[in-house]
């Protein structure tokens, strides 16, 4: 897909600078990349820090992913009061703007991803726009209007901390560092690592979601949009880096949809909801996972065969392999959600047994002509 920008896409004459997020964003990342070392270098880090580092890393890193993000601007769940106080307080660390900035903001991305002006961290604008450009001038003139976050305005932990978010800023990211320093004993690499180093490396792996995970890695489930899978990202960003999946899919609460996928920030939603602090966690039904990656496979298969005859096997095997998994989604869906009571109690019959696994033995035997087809090789 095509994503040319034209001469009248931009913008006559850049907007001015945010001085505040300029000098922010300079003096952390100088901060980070000179004084820190120089420090380490002289006086030195121990263990505790660094495992301080970690700790404090995996609760800003998750504050974002599945607090700002799959709870307040997707909703793919539903969180106890105490959880949704513990994501303010270490999102207000991260120093991402209040919950209601920040979901109103990826809201409009959704909503127009990949538009020149209305996306307000668009891909097409390049990398260095969608990755921290976009924060620097005042580009986004929309950021005032909040209707789309109407909802968010009814949570009482959302609203105070908007109304207090400078306050939760400045404890969280100089109070807190300030007085585990106090208890240790250093309180100089205290503040260095676990304030200056942990920010800008928070930042700039949260950052890559905007830039590089909607420009490297693979379209597997569409390509209406630039977003990307890609594994590596995920391991910076708990599990966000599976950008494609979630762009089609936004309402589920995982973006590694496979168990084996790296995705700790599904894990920590799952754990949190046997513990009772999470409840009606949203996933997609797998038939429509299914089917997302066999249209894109078929889209591209019929973009590279030439062979009519290939072509139409290729047809053909598509819309056989949708009814089979349609037929196994259906008798597996009606199982699970328990929609005939009649059907779990007869299990045990032979009939049943035996249609489920015809069933299964159809879809494997489809699947294997459906790789065929798409190599063409696939005679009648």
């Amino acid at each position: 897909m095509s994503y040319g920008i034209t001469i009248l896409d931009r913008p006559a004459k850049k907007p001015p600078l945010i001085a505040t997020t300029v000098w922010m964003f300079s003096l952390t990342f100088i901060a980070a990349v000179v004084l820190a070392p120089w420090y380490g270098f002289v006086h030195g880090y121990d263990t505790f820090e660094w495992v301080m580092l970690a700790v404090i890393l995996f609760f800003n890193g998750t504050a974002i992913t599945a607090g700002y993000h799959r709870l307040w601007a997707h909703k793919t769940y539903q969180a106890h009061p105490a959880l949704r106080i513990w994501f303010a307080l270490w999102g207000a660390m991260a120093i991402q703007n209040s919950i209601i900035h920040w979901a109103s903001d990826h809201r409009r991305h959704h909503r127009h991803v990949d538009d020149y002006h209305k996306d307000p961290y668009s891909a097409r604008r390049g990398f260095w726009f969608s990755h921290i450009g976009w924060m620097l001038r005042h580009y986004d003139q929309e950021h005032k209007d909040l209707a789309n976050i109407d909802d968010l305005r009814k949570d009482p932990v959302v609203v105070w901390q908007h109304r207090y978010y400078l306050a939760l800023v400045l404890l969280m990211n100089i109070g807190l560092p300030f007085v585990i320093g106090c208890l240790y004993g250093d309180i100089g690499g205290c503040l260095l690592l676990l304030g200056f180093v942990r920010l800008v490396l928070s930042h700039h792996c949260t950052f890559f979601i905007n830039s590089l995970a909607h420009m490297w890695g693979k379209q597997p489930f569409t390509d209406r949009n630039t977003a990307r899978d890609n594994g590596f990202l995920a391991f910076l960003t708990w599990g966000e880096g599976y950008h494609n999946f979630h762009h089609i899919f936004q309402s589920d609460y995982r973006n590694g949809v496979r168990w084996w996928q790296f995705d700790p920030t599904k894990w920590l939603i799952f754990c949190c909801a046997k513990m009772r602090l999470a409840e009606k966690l949203k996933r997609t039904c797998p038939f429509r996972i299914e089917k997302a990656k066999i249209d894109m496979q078929f889209k591209r298969a019929g973009q590279s065969l030439t062979c009519d005859t290939a072509l139409a096997l290729l047809d053909e095997q598509y819309h056989a392999l949708i009814k089979a998994m349609r037929d196994w989604s259906s008798f597996r869906q009606q199982w699970l959600e328990g929609k005939a009571e009649e059907l779990k109690t007869q299990w045990q019959s032979f009939d049943l047994q035996t249609h489920c696994q015809e069933l299964t033995l159809a879809l494997e035997e489809q699947k294997q002509r459906w790789r065929l087809a798409l190599s063409g090789s696939l005679a009648r």
